[in-house]
């Protein structure tokens, strides 16, 4: 299975960079997410999720470093929460780690909805 690997971009819109490591299962999402098209960029890592859930079996770390991300990132993202949360729930180990400034609030918020609406233990790393 190959590593997933977006490099991000800040001109029009803005891509977050991507890094998911099919050898360690540890995934990384860093940047602003306010894409054009969302649910065909998130697309694809949902895409890579289910071939390394399906075929590796091991171990996910989610780390997540968004400063900023727009509603439709949102929708994404929780499908991809609820998606790691059905893989927990067959036994396998999942940790989500959301680094959050000090000083975003609003992020703070957001992070607690997604635990909400997923059943997903999300920590917070404030930095």
């Amino acid at each position: 299975m190959e590593n997933l690997v977006i490099t991000g971009n800040s001109n029009i819109y803005l891509i977050p960079q991507v890094n998911f490591d099919a050898s360690t299962g540890v995934c990384e999402i860093v940047g602003e997410s306010y894409l054009e098209e969302t649910k065909d960029f998130y697309a694809k890592l949902v895409k890579w999720l289910q071939d390394y859930m399906f075929q590796v079996k091991g171990d996910i770390t989610l780390s997540v470093k968004l400063t900023y991300f727009n509603t439709s990132t949102s929708r994404c993202l929780l499908d991809i929460f609820r998606m790691l949360k059905s893989y927990q729930l067959q036994k396998h180990n999942v940790t989500v780690n959301w680094y959050v400034r000090k000083e975003e609030d609003f992020t703070v918020e957001e992070v607690e909805d997604f635990i909400a609406n997923s059943g997903l233990m999300i920590n917070q790393v404030l930095y």
